[in-house]
């Protein structure tokens, strides 16, 4: 098995690192927080000191990291992991962010003669553990032998990877679904706020949608009312999962985007003024998403 790198190995990226070594490979690691990358050098992989070192240690290299400023730094900062990057490596950049940001780096990674694919990915922290994330790639668009290279990482991480088209065409369907997943949260918290205040145990009425035209997502699988669903970060407090400051930033990607090509998104809009509240708010800003259902049980908004 060969030797991977991976930068970022926060909620999602953890998990998915793990699957790598359980998968044989030998990892190189690289994260901010020095209590992170100390518990993956128990678990036997390399620890290093800098992207730069991850890039000259493996040809393949995954980034999980939380903004497009985060990326560029990675990437093209001092000690970045344009330094050393062999001819010939693959970048797996998995993060979530602007389509510009993915160009951008393609085609620098692409001058160290390169290649640099945006592949973010969908199913939340529960797919990260269970490695059955869906993987959006961008950049492998007719080039077969390049999705199947990529492949090789990205099947033992996820259940689907699914070729996009262009660099960046990743980051266009991750923006899109994750806009929808928004949506369907702020519904579903709103339909259990108000079933639950109109006297319905909220077991009974989760497990009436989930048989019913309104099942989705956010209602059978990550419910946001805490009890209906263990083993959740809804019922954990709301701790872990996918941060409501990261929605917020990915609701601001997709109205950039919707701006810029001309779509209207009225429920995204207002989606993203929610989270933006959240975000903001010192009682819900380090709160997995779904704690939109607390934020509006008790009247914050």
């Amino acid at each position: 098995m060969s030797t991977v790198g991976f930068i970022g190995l926060g909620n999602m990226g953890g998990h998915m690192a793990r699957n790598l070594m359980r998968a044989g490979h030998s990892l190189v690691v690289y994260d901010a927080n020095p209590k992170t990358v100390q518990q993956f050098k128990s678990e036997g992989a390399t620890v290093v000191s800098s992207p730069a070192e991850v890039g000259a240690a493996a040809k393949e290299v995954v980034t999980m990291l939380p903004s497009s400023p985060h990326v560029r730094e990675v990437y093209g900062g001092k000690k970045g992991l344009l330094e050393t990057l062999d001819e010939g490596s693959l970048c797996l950049d998995s993060s979530t962010i602007d389509q510009s940001a993915s160009i951008e780096m393609a085609k620098a990674v692409g001058e160290r003669k390169s290649i640099y694919l945006d592949a973010p990915v969908s199913g939340g922290v529960l797919g990260a553990q269970n490695a059955t994330l869906t993987f959006m790639v961008g950049g492998a668009g007719g080039k077969p032998e390049l999705l199947t290279r990529a492949k090789i990482l990205l099947d033992k991480m996820g259940k689907n990877v699914v070729c996009c088209g262009s660099v960046g065409s990743g980051q266009a369907a991750k923006i899109c679904n994750n806009m929808l997943l928004a949506i369907e949260m702020i519904g579903t918290a709103e339909t259990m706020n108000l079933g639950i205040k109109m006297g319905l145990d909220p077991k009974k009425l989760a497990s009436i949608i989930n048989t019913s035209s309104g099942r989705c997502w956010s209602s059978d699988t990550y419910n946001p009312c805490p009890g209906v669903i263990e083993g959740i970060p809804p019922s954990n407090g709301y701790a872990g999962g996918f941060g409501s400051a990261l929605m917020a930033k990915d609701l601001s990607l997709a109205q950039n985007a919707a701006t810029t090509v001309g779509a209207p998104t009225p429920l995204g809009s207002l989606s993203h003024q929610i989270y933006r509240l959240l975000a903001q708010h010192p009682d819900f800003q380090t709160k997995d998403f779904g704690v939109v259902f607390k934020f509006l049980s008790e009247n914050k908004l």
